[in-house]
């Protein structure tokens, strides 16, 4: 019943079903190595762990948050090197979609690659949002810095752009200069640049810089993904004063909740540790990526593209259903990849994880095909 219940139920939008995964296979959530959500796998930096001992043992449990957010916004803006107004911290990236989605929904069509990240479309569907998928050709990966891949004077009639940057779940990086043109054409445009701070000199393509010439500009960032605090749920925007002012009106009137606010200003705050934590995030990608890539690509029918990002898209000549849930039993979650659209039962999504971690997705990989049966 559990492979029933594995292999013919509705994908989930995102990674991270550990607890779920964990019940149906009854076990320990602790007992699973979860590849299938995109996070580092180091705990999360001293100084955030400090500032939530802190918060909870003074009054961010008791008080109400700082609806303002003064102190978040001013770490966040100080740390870009942009006016704070520019700034709105969120209860994670997703809740600033949805807003970001209402701005969309009144400005035209939007478009987005596909396959491509599947949170867009459940925002936009709250407001009744019109969008069309832009293919994304999956036989032109990079392992560099590549070009916006679509021709978009080939869809005269989309208004809205949603970018990914590096796009998940290729990992694949767009260039700022052939981003730019974009800002000319659209009334709206939309970069999730969420795993951004986690790739190797990523930041150099970040269209954060572009935000104060372009009021039709929205940049979303996740503290999640860098810091490893899902559980936590912060993000922010950048984007134009008026815009972020209007979103604050239709918010609920406590989004980010005390703790996030305290973590999340400290963390930014700390410069040096930021730059060092970064650093540090990006020479592990810049280690394990190749590594793990090459010791995939030498399993029989399975293909791993290679990907700026903390993790890769593999590819099975077959459907790769079967394989997910035996790697699942072996204790290892990869992600299945069919809530992309245009992807389905050939493609799943491994997270990084530290060497040791990677060592086991591949022996869990390793079984699992040894075990299969012959077809």
């Amino acid at each position: 019943m559990s492979r029933v219940v594995a292999l013919g139920h509705r994908p989930p939008t995102h990674g991270g079903n550990l607890n779920q995964e964990a019940a149906r296979m009854g076990l320990r959530p602790g007992q699973l190595l979860d590849a299938s959500a995109s996070l580092v796998p180091f705990r999360p930096p001293a100084v955030l762990r400090r500032a939530l001992k802190r918060g909870i043992q003074g009054s961010a449990l008791r008080d109400y948050p700082d609806r303002s957010q003064q102190e978040l916004r001013a770490a966040i803006a100080s740390w870009h090197a942009i006016d704070k107004e520019t700034v709105l911290p969120g209860n994670g990236a997703a809740e600033l979609f949805t807003w970001t989605a209402r701005d969309a929904a009144g400005c035209g069509l939007s478009g987005f690659l596909e396959p491509g990240f599947a949170d867009y479309r459940r925002a936009l569907a709250c407001w009744g949002g019109a969008a069309q998928g832009l293919p994304l050709d999956l036989g032109t990966f990079s392992a560099g810095v590549g070009l916006w891949p679509v021709p978009v004077e080939r869809y005269p009639e989309v208004r809205v752009i949603w970018i990914t940057n590096p796009h998940n779940p290729t990992g694949q990086l767009w260039s700022r200069a052939s981003l730019e043109p974009l800002l000319e054409r659209h009334s709206l445009v939309i970069c999730d640049e969420a795993f951004l701070p986690l790739v190797p000199n990523g930041e150099q393509q970040s269209l954060i810089p572009l935000v104060a010439d372009h009021p039709n500009l929205v940049v979303i960032r996740s503290l999640t993904k860098l810091f490893a605090v899902a559980g936590l749920r912060l993000g922010y925007a950048i984007a134009s004063p008026a815009r972020l002012q209007q979103w604050s009106q239709w918010r609920d009137p406590w989004p980010v909740n005390g703790l996030a606010l305290a973590a999340g200003s400290a963390v930014m705050a700390d410069q040096l540790g930021l730059k060092r934590w970064q650093e540090c995030v990006q020479r592990w990608i810049r280690r394990e990526e190749p590594w793990l890539r090459a010791q995939i690509n030498a399993l029989a029918g399975l293909r791993a593209h290679p990907s700026s990002a903390n993790y890769l898209l593999l590819e099975g000549d077959d459907s790769l259903l079967h394989l997910r849930e035996q790697v699942a039993r072996r204790r290892v979650l990869l992600r299945d990849c069919r809530s992309f659209a245009g992807l389905g039962e050939r493609w799943l999504r491994i997270g990084l994880q530290d060497r040791r971690g990677n060592r086991r997705i591949l022996q869990a990989l390793r079984g699992a095909l040894r075990d299969q049966p012959l077809t």
